[in-house]
């Protein structure tokens, strides 16, 4: 009797732990079925479960982590850490008002029935690490040993007012073959647009600089993995003639460019940008840098007005797949699904997972006739092929929404609310066609 005193006292220390925990604490089944949730976690749930439920802890953030179940499933060992600290970025939010929002995810098997999650809104320290993470690689750019680069000066509109022997020596091009070009000359066709070169320059004028990373182009048509960074070389009315020296070199645009050759780093770059930004199943870009690419399109959108158009694709009867041929076939048409995306859409487009089978393209500088040409482009080249899995070949076809940014939108969610509509649309007259947004 006093044993199962104790058991009882223990047990309810343990709720009044679960229930005052300041974070999110979900205890189900391995099939998601909720035993045990605290208030935090009810708060965080409520507003993204799609039927306003929390009866089922994998069907309330299906909208945003669709494959916690396989992820559970496919965890072998009768206990321990299935993922731990796993960003899930719920929504867009309102620049300049609403902030995005993004969880951390962990979940534990406690054994052979029983997964306890802690979920926690990480939202505001999301925003602190992208202001550290910009700060450290404007660092790395100015004290990293620099061996092989290309520094230039640029005008006012990006185009090349400058040449040095670092130009040749990096990339091979002469004076006669850059002066007067847009700085985009380095860049792979269809890895930048006109609206893009003068975006970066707007970037670094607001925040002192602007970098990325990614391949970069030589004038005899070979490719290297390169940073490139863009300064201003004047402050906006500080009455200097625009005027510079950098590493010895005098400078006289309004912007300086430094194209750095990191081809040998490129491999530990890639593997950190695959575990960060990138869909685990499909290697094309996940929920959230899709939401952050995105963000950064509106901003720029709103500096300087521009076409944006979205795509919303979905494979078509998709679970008829998972039941005739099983989850790895379907797991192969969402690989076969996201390299096609890669292979048709230009390299500025942001092409990304963001459901179980449905994909977003966003497509910066271009117009609902533009994305419905490239969107039908895409479902004739799914209809076209085939997907063969242990010997079997597979057929599918997908369907596809379009909806342009208009200036009465107050975010992303709204865009994406739009094309998913005409995405329902498509599949509602028959599926395997693309449907623009209309206004009822």
């Amino acid at each position: 009797m006093e044993h199962e005193l104790d058991i009882g006292a223990e047990y309810e220390a343990l709720m009044q732990f679960l229930y005052m925990a300041p974070v999110g604490l979900v205890q189900s089944d391995l099939k998601g079925e909720v035993a045990l949730v605290n208030p935090v976690c009810a708060q965080l749930l409520m507003p993204i479960s799609p039927d306003g439920t929390l009866d089922n802890l994998f069907d309330a953030m299906r909208g945003v982590a669709p494959d916690l179940l396989n992820l559970v499933e496919s965890f072998k060992p009768s206990q321990g850490l299935i993922c731990d600290a796993m960003r899930i970025q719920v929504d867009a939010g309102v620049r300049g008002k609403v902030d995005p929002r993004v969880f951390s995810l962990s979940l534990v098997k406690l054994d052979e029935a029983r997964l306890m999650a802690v979920l926690n809104d990480i939202s505001q320290q999301v925003k602190r690490e992208q202001l550290l993470k910009h700060n450290e690689a404007w660092l790395n750019a100015i004290i990293s040993g620099i061996t092989n680069y290309a520094i230039v000066s640029l005008d006012s509109h990006g185009c090349i007012d400058d040449w040095n022997e670092s130009i040749g020596r990096v990339t091979g091009f002469t004076a006669e073959q850059v002066l007067g070009q847009p700085y985009s000359i380095f860049y792979p066709r269809g890895a930048s647009t006109p609206d893009r070169v003068l975006d970066r320059l707007r970037d670094a004028d607001l925040q002192g600089w602007s970098l990325d990373d990614g391949w970069r182009l030589k004038a005899d048509g070979s490719r290297f993995w390169g940073t490139a960074l863009i300064a201003p070389l004047t402050s906006p009315g500080d009455g200097s003639e625009g005027v510079a020296h950098v590493n010895g070199l005098a400078l006289s645009g309004a912007y300086c460019l430094v194209i750095r050759d990191i081809t040998e780093k490129r491999e530990a770059s890639e593997k950190l940008r695959q575990s960060t930004s990138c869909d685990h199943l499909t290697g094309i870009a996940n929920r959230r840098t899709f939401f952050e690419a995105a963000d950064l399109e509106l901003e720029r959108l709103r500096r300087a007005p521009r076409p944006l158009s979205l795509v919303m694709f979905d494979a078509d009867h998709f679970k008829r797949i998972n039941d005739t041929h099983g989850h790895p076939a379907g797991d192969a048409v969402l690989r076969h699904l996201a390299m096609l995306l890669t292979k048709t859409f230009r390299a500025v487009d942001v092409p990304a997972r963001i459901g179980g089978e449905e994909f977003a393209v966003l497509l910066p500088s271009t117009g609902p006739e533009g994305a419905l040409v490239v969107a039908n482009r895409l479902r004739e080249a799914v209809a076209s092929s085939t997907v063969e899995v242990d010997g079997v070949k597979i057929q599918y076809t997908v369907s596809a929404g379009i909806a342009e940014f208009e200036e009465d939108m107050v975010g992303m969610d709204e865009l994406i609310k739009r094309a998913d509509t005409a995405l329902y649309a498509a599949k509602a007259a028959g599926r395997n066609r693309v449907e623009r947004w209309q206004k009822p």
